[in-house]
């Protein structure tokens, strides 16, 4: 047992210097302002894995552009439960980062969110048919207001010009465009939000490896925490634990050994992309592109032309390119899979080598494709695209959530919150559409672990969130209303007349 004396106290700890704990922790700081907070993380950076503004597409999800979240149905019609869905979350998160601009905890937002037109785009006829029938479920709706559907193919020249030149117009394509939508820099984001814990008396510490989570018998946990370059370990008891560290999550729920964390596993899967490195492409562009994935491969392979602001500068990606590692961190090491495997887990993660035989197949495939393959994948969206203007870069490890479902398992491609009964800690496991619905994934931690002084923050949390409890699906007016205030406070409206701030990105660069 650690020396008493020597072991420090504290209300919360946060492991992980990723968007989910910044963003928990200033929750918890504007709601508990006299609770203490410290957070570990084992790299020298905040927002140094999945969070960095390259290791993911900056997408705020939203449902706008990306096909996978507006499945056919076998009759022909579109299904947008989920559409719906995520757009709801991703309101929240709007409505959270406007409050924290308005009132201090957020600088400029331009540093981190820009307007951007989100666009679906395909080819061929039946494709055409499917988005034309996705734009008539989604444009009637109060969150997809705005929505046109395009396929003259003068309008897709016009408003896709690097990706009209070299295009044969014989055979049909599409778009469904939408102006409102945004691109977003969580890697900025994050830090500002530590920034703001760090000077409102958060114990920040990098360079900090948390090693082991034990429970007490008072049902607070003692943490073992060990500073990488000195080898010097910390032990501190906290009555609330927050594991937001990305694909390392799942090892550290584990070693916390709480029954809602079995059967779960981890299936990693990292990523390439095509970063642009001509100016005069990337001025070319300025919209997020979502295309279709090819039959029989899995949401995470949907390819997609990413304009990117990124410290005020714009950019351009293409991607992504799948690839497999046992890592369960960019960073991370080679026996992190093996690591994770447990007796309770062992039937989930074979049941899923079993039934994802496709996710297999697509990944093999993508390992085989070389640097001229990529580029002619690249081709469906840019028809003369030239190897030379672009650098293969490598994305963050995502780590998919393989679930018990009977003697077996299913892999989800989402985000799933894990909390012990008690309320004494939680975790986050999962990737996309991750990031961009942060502010509902801690909301219902929040509501989860902390079921009593949740009744008593409500009000607080209605300042910060105003839709709080009500589905804005349901409620057009406030709807409205949260959207002319969030597209204000930050600013993603040019000269008070509702035009799209995207139309200047590339001349002010």
């Amino acid at each position: 047992m650690p020396n008493a004396a020597l072991t420090e106290k504290t209300d919360v700890v946060l492991i992980g210097a990723g968007i989910m704990s910044a963003t928990l922790g200033a929750l918890l700081r504007q709601l508990q302002p006299d609770w203490s907070i410290s957070l570990f993380e084992r790299l020298d950076a905040a927002a140094a894995e999945s969070s960095d503004p390259w290791n993911n597409a900056g997408t705020g999800h939203s449902a706008l552009c990306e096909l996978n979240y507006s499945p056919q149905n076998a009759d022909g019609s579109v299904d947008i439960t989920k559409a719906v869905d995520i757009n709801e979350r991703f309101q929240v998160s709007r409505q959270f980062w406007s409050y924290g601009v308005e009132n201090g905890i957020l600088g400029d937002p331009s540093a981190f969110i820009n307007p951007i037109p989100h666009v679906s785009f395909v080819h061929g006829a039946d494709n055409a048919q499917y988005l034309r029938k996705r734009y008539e479920a989604l444009a009637p709706h109060p969150l997809f207001e705005g929505m046109e559907y395009i396929d003259s193919p003068d309008e897709f020249a016009r408003r896709l010009p690097l990706m009209t030149r070299g295009r044969d117009f014989s055979e049909p394509v599409a778009l469904n465009w939408t102006d409102g939508g945004t691109d977003i820099d969580f890697g900025a984001l994050t830090q500002e939000l530590l920034a703001y814990l760090g000077a409102t008396g958060a114990d920040l510490a990098f360079g900090h490896e948390v090693r082991d989570l034990s429970k007490r018998s008072d049902g607070s946990w003692l943490v073992t925490v060990r500073n990488v370059r000195t080898r010097e370990t910390r032990t501190l008891i906290s009555k609330f634990v927050f594991v937001g560290a990305g694909g390392g999550a799942l090892p550290l729920l584990q070693k916390a050994n709480i029954k809602e964390a079995k059967g779960f596993g981890g299936f990693p899967v990292s990523g390439q992309f095509f970063r642009c490195v001509n100016p005069a492409l990337i001025h070319q562009h300025e919209a997020k592109v979502y295309g279709k994935a090819a039959v029989g491969a899995p949401p995470m392979s949907v390819p997609h032309l990413d304009t990117r602001v990124i410290k005020g500068r714009p950019g351009l990606l293409f991607g992504p390119y799948a690839g497999w590692t046992p890592k369960f961190l960019k960073d991370g090491k080679n026996t992190d899979l093996f690591k994770s495997v447990r007796p309770n887990n062992i039937f989930s993660l074979l049941g899923v080598g079993v039934t994802e035989l496709g996710l297999t197949k697509y990944l093999v495939s993508e390992l085989l494709k070389s640097e001229a393959g990529k580029v002619i994948t690249l081709s469906e969206f840019i028809p003369r695209a030239e190897a030379r203007d672009w650098e293969l870069i490598t994305a963050g490890q995502r780590v998919q959530v393989i679930r018990r479902k009977g003697v077996g398992g299913v892999l989800e491609f989402g985000t799933a919150v894990i909390a012990a009964q008690d309320g004494t800690i939680a975790g986050l496991l999962g990737a996309s559409p991750g990031a961009s619905t942060c502010v509902t994934a801690m909301l219902d931690v929040l509501q989860r672990c902390f079921p009593q002084e949740y009744a008593e923050w409500t009000p607080k949390l209605k300042e910060m969130v105003p839709s709080l409890g009500v589905k804005l699906s349901d409620n057009p007016a406030l709807f409205h209303e949260v959207w002319d205030w969030t597209s204000k406070a930050l600013n993603l409206v040019g000269g008070g007349d509702n035009t799209p701030r995207h139309a200047g990105v590339a001349a002010n660069a």
